[in-house]
């Protein structure tokens, strides 16, 4: 009858741990002398061996691909949010801005300025502050009472 395990005899299977191999400790360790680099040459140094994208003098991908398009350095990424989902998140008279939708969990990441966009429908009359608003957003916000203020960013 096998033995029952418990936590007092415990122990690794035979054959799955492995004694650290230890380099350069000596001719009767087996990777003496040149501690398994070799002789010689760039990746038998110290800090030696070259990055993962050297292609061996060839010139590099990066630099034999063209270049395409144009990146606005000046480009504003904007958090956005719908009115329907502030409709379903406040109650009327309720002010909304940045700092009390981060509070509440709404906005994550990175602090990003927010834009208000149209998607929705909303019926109370809530006050916003926002950097950026789309017209139909503006639109259905004021239709419905309500008060927009863009704040600068």
């Amino acid at each position: 009858m096998a033995e029952r395990i418990s936590l007092s005899n415990l122990s690794p299977f035979p054959g799955s741990k492995k004694k650290e191999k230890r380099v350069g400790r000596g001719p009767g360790s087996g990777h003496g002398k040149t501690a398994s680099k070799g002789h010689k040459g760039q990746k038998a140094r110290t800090g030696g061996g070259v990055p993962p994208w050297f292609e061996g003098g060839q010139m590099p991908i990066l630099r034999r691909l063209p270049k395409r398009g144009f990146k606005n350095p000046f480009r504003v990424e904007y958090a956005v949010i719908n009115v329907g989902d502030l409709a379903k998140r406040f109650a009327a008279g309720d002010e909304v801005t940045p700092e009390i939708l981060r509070q509440a969990k709404i906005l994550k990441g990175s602090p990003k300025p927010l834009k208000i966009l149209g998607d929705g429908e909303i019926s109370i009359a809530i006050k916003v502050k926002c950097h950026a608003i789309s017209k139909s957003a503006k639109e259905k916000i004021e239709a419905a009472g309500g008060s927009v203020e863009i704040i600068s960013l």
